[in-house]
């Protein structure tokens, strides 16, 4: 056994012990225990770390089965081995484990997805909570003019017309320009004038225009976060946001859980992502499974029609996979392998979009040749003899029933006229 110094140098040791590398403590004490003259051989726990101890020292390192069992042995008695009391062995054993975890974390802050999966979470909670309360607002303040909601479609810009107007009877005097167009805004003068909506107090206009204020501020601070996300996800997975866009990549994160367990996914999940119950559904029915999930809402699936959904969203899942595993893995912040498989995807739409019959990831086929029909505008005489394809008998020469019946009559009528 070699004691550490302090905790730094066995944090050090163990860092050292995970990258499959010899630390200075353990190269010091082979150095000193083993004579390089003759050959030994070394039971290691860690097959990248005995490599490394054979690649410096030249002897064979162990490492199989049987020295798991007895490292496990080791353990178990290490408390008799060491001569170490049990709770200043089990604080030393939380203080590296705690560091060790630190270390393996390799905290960044540019490199969090958590604060992705806050973000979009909170996003949609705000949407949500903006729809709500604009809803309200409409509702209340109709009672008193209606026809403004008709009229101004924007909701900020419902809600600061209400925040200026108040009563509807001060909308003639009132500046709106800067919230309006010209035209919105002498639609709006008009119309309250000759409103059919009802009359109320003083303490509704304060409440609703209170509300009219949360709105907005909401809505702002949607927009700082929105912009938040923006950055985030840049700084995160760049590849990835250049190939379906901020949204889109921050909800694929936040349902898998993380970044990292986004990347373990194939691309055929990826393409289904957030379409579980309808994936299910159809195989407890035995009907056709979803042909995308979150996905479908990214640029380049939205721009496609209908018919080709399900092609480009495939195409589309298998590119963001290759750009997930990139930037979850790699070490590269730059995104442009996420700009090279986007020009590439767009081209490849944009070919399936023109009904090209080339094939998109083998080899083409040749383009349909059509010849155009030539009409011939030559005229012809009508011939008797070629217009039927039976050949001309005369009538003698059809026997049977038909043929004795004509003679028959010929003889009767010779006969009478005799007569």
């Amino acid at each position: 056994f070699e004691k550490f110094d302090d905790t730094t140098q066995a944090l050090a040791a163990a860092t050292a012990t995970v990258e499959g590398k010899i630390s200075k403590p353990l190269k010091k004490l082979l150095k000193r225990l083993v004579n390089p003259d003759v050959q030994e051989q070394l039971l290691v726990t860690d097959s990248a770390l005995g490599k490394a101890i054979k690649e410096k020292f030249s002897f064979d390192c162990i490492c199989n089965s049987s020295v798991q069992d007895l490292m496990r042995v080791i353990r178990s008695q290490a408390d008799s081995l060491l001569q170490i009391d049990e709770k200043e062995l089990a604080a030393m054993r939380i203080g590296l484990a705690h560091s060790l975890s630190r270390y393996k974390l390799k905290f960044s802050p540019d490199k969090v997805d958590t604060m992705i999966v806050q973000a979009i979470s909170l996003l949609d909670d705000l949407d949500k909570e903006v729809n709500n309360y604009i809803m309200r607002c409409k509702e209340w303040y109709g009672w008193h003019f209606p026809e403004l909601a008709k009229i101004v479609q924007d909701n900020i810009a419902f809600c600061k017309t209400v925040q200026r107007i108040g009563y509807r009877t001060a909308a003639a005097e009132l500046e709106l320009s800067d919230i309006l167009p010209t035209d919105v805004e002498a639609q709006v003068k008009e119309a309250a004038e000759i409103s059919m909506g009802t009359e109320i107090s003083e303490e509704d206009i304060t409440n609703i225009r209170h509300l009219c204020s949360q709105v907005i501020e909401i809505s702002d601070y949607r927009a700082q976060l929105f912009e938040y996300l923006k950055n985030r996800m840049m700084a995160v997975a760049p590849n990835l946001t250049v190939l379906v866009g901020e949204l889109v990549g921050a909800r694929l994160i936040a349902h898998a859980g993380s970044l990292l367990n986004l990347a373990k996914h194939p691309s055929s999940t990826v393409q289904i992502l957030g379409a579980e119950k309808a994936l299910f559904r159809a195989m407890k029915t035995k009907h056709d499974t979803p042909k995308y999930g979150l996905i479908y809402h990214a640029s380049l699936v939205g721009q496609t029609s209908a018919k080709l959904k399900g092609k480009v969203s495939r195409m589309l899942a298998a590119k963001s996979a290759l750009a997930i595993r990139v930037d979850a893995l790699g070490e590269d912040t730059e995104a442009n392998l996420g700009i090279e498989q986007r020009a590439d995807l767009e081209k490849k739409f944009s070919l399936l979009e023109q009904n090209a019959t080339k094939r998109v990831s083998g080899t083409g086929k040749m383009q349909a040749k059509f010849e155009k029909y030539q009409k011939n505008s030559e005229r012809g005489q009508f011939d008797q003899d070629q217009a039927s394809t039976l050949p001309h008998k005369r009538h003698s020469d059809f026997g049977g029933r038909g043929g004795a019946n004509k003679r028959f009559r010929s003889d009767n009528m010779s006969k009478s006229f005799v007569v």
